[in-house]
């Protein structure tokens, strides 16, 4: 008789599989926004949904998730305080260098550079935050969350 799936590995999260991750990352934004564009009639916003939101999502996703993966279990601090801890601190991080990026590209492309370039520019001083912000929360939240339930320790203590 087939065991069902929530009885052959536990309870709990899936494991933390960075492909997923960060395909989930840019798919989400992509459809919800694109969706709220379509719906409201917003040309540039049904653009900018596959882009720069959807983009910089799966970025940081791709990215804090890696570093996540490889340097976290090194971090102490990520591991044993409290899983809204390292989410706060690492979303505001990644959030506040995203504004950075943002604020840069959108003051920074003039009109000779790029002729004609419409509000894309400006329009990345609010995506990049948002979308790293999301992003950031989403993967450090659900990394933690793997983490405790899939660790080896875990698994041996359970046995």
């Amino acid at each position: 008789m087939r065991q069902g799936r929530s009885t052959g590995r536990g309870a709990g999260p899936p494991p933390f599989t960075l492909w997923r991750e960060v395909l989930v990352a840019y798919l989400a934004p992509a459809l919800m926004a694109g969706a709220g564009g379509v719906a409201t009639g917003q040309r540039e916003l049904t653009i900018a949904a596959c882009t720069s939101i959807a983009g910089t999502s799966a970025i940081v996703a791709a990215l804090v998730g890696s570093w996540l993966q490889r340097r976290g279990p090194r971090r102490g601090w990520l591991t044993s305080t409290p899983r809204v801890i390292p989410t706060l601190v690492l979303a505001l991080a990644i959030t506040a260098l995203a504004a950075c990026v943002g604020w840069f590209v959108g003051g920074q492309v003039p009109e000779r550079i790029i002729p004609h370039h419409g509000n894309w520019p400006n329009r990345l001083r609010l995506d990049l935050p948002l979308s790293a912000a999301l992003a950031t929360t989403i993967i450090t939240w659900r990394w933690r969350g793997a983490r405790r339930h899939h660790s080896p320790t875990a698994q041996g203590a359970r046995t």
